[in-house]
């Protein structure tokens, strides 16, 4: 009964909706096929954005097969539809996936899965199945939410990125439905909930301007990359504002800030 156990409350978890409590394993089914199915569905987004950058069926498949993270699956069939050198857009695509290594970080303490099965979970780390995971109360709610949102999402969206990509040619220019707006729009949604803090708003504030501002500037694919550069000028400006230990500002630092 070792699965039913409450999960520990390390930081960042200990504010989370129920800890310490029981979850009906219905309920974590419920909300993991929700998130599966709503996201899963958008692979067909995916699938008609791909064909229209010039990749071929076979190609469009492999992706969502073997990529399986959404964002960085658009941030390549984007870049290379506008023209984009092919290095530049899978550096970009490489860097917005580097983020499932630190979800995985985290997730492997909550689900504690033997050993054999962990190549194969390790697929299924992306933005959704965290945001399912990390909630539950328990390492077996843990369990089930990560397993039926992987599995859920990794057949629907595989599916729907084959009819996407099938339907292609019926859809005419994929561009003038704007479905290539679909992949981010979802990957924000899933987001924005998860900037709780200051300084994660400023961070992804700051990213969002380097990246409109280089847009113009830099080649397509370039700005994804030079964006990653808003987390460390934002430790570093929090470094330099911590206050003294009689409440006064440092140097650089204006009144009343220094969290």
């Amino acid at each position: 009964m070792a699965e039913q156990t409450a999960l520990p409350q390390s930081s960042g978890a200990s504010d989370a909706p129920g800890a310490g409590t029981e979850k009906p394993d219905g309920a974590v089914v419920r909300d993991a096929l929700g998130v599966g199915t709503a996201v899963g569905l958008s692979g067909f987004a995916f699938g008609v954005t791909s064909a229209g950058s010039g990749l071929s069926l076979l190609q469009t498949c492999a992706l969502s097969l073997l990529v399986f993270t959404g964002a960085s699956q658009f941030a390549l069939v984007g870049a290379l539809a506008v023209g984009g050198n092919p290095y530049t857009a899978a550096a970009g695509a490489f860097f917005l996936g580097i983020r499932n290594a630190f979800y995985g970080l985290r997730l492997s303490q909550l689900l504690a899965l033997p050993r054999f099965v962990r190549p194969l979970a390790a697929q299924w780390v992306i933005d959704e199945t965290t945001a399912v995971t990390l909630p539950q109360p328990t390492r077996r709610a843990a369990r089930i939410g990560f397993t039926v949102t992987g599995l859920t999402l990794y057949v629907l969206w595989n599916l729907t990125t084959l009819g996407g990509a099938l339907g292609a040619e019926a859809l005419g220019d994929t561009a003038a439905w704007g479905l290539d707006a679909a992949g981010p729009a979802v990957f924000l949604a899933l987001l924005a909930p998860m900037l709780k803090s200051t300084m994660e708003r400023v961070t992804a504030g700051l990213a969002v301007v380097l990246v409109l501002g280089l847009l113009p500037v830099l080649p397509t694919g370039a700005p994804v990359l030079v964006s990653a550069l808003a987390a460390p000028i934002v430790l570093f400006l929090k470094g330099r504002g911590v206050n003294t230990s009689d409440g006064t500002a440092t140097e650089g630092t204006a009144p009343g800030e220094g969290r």
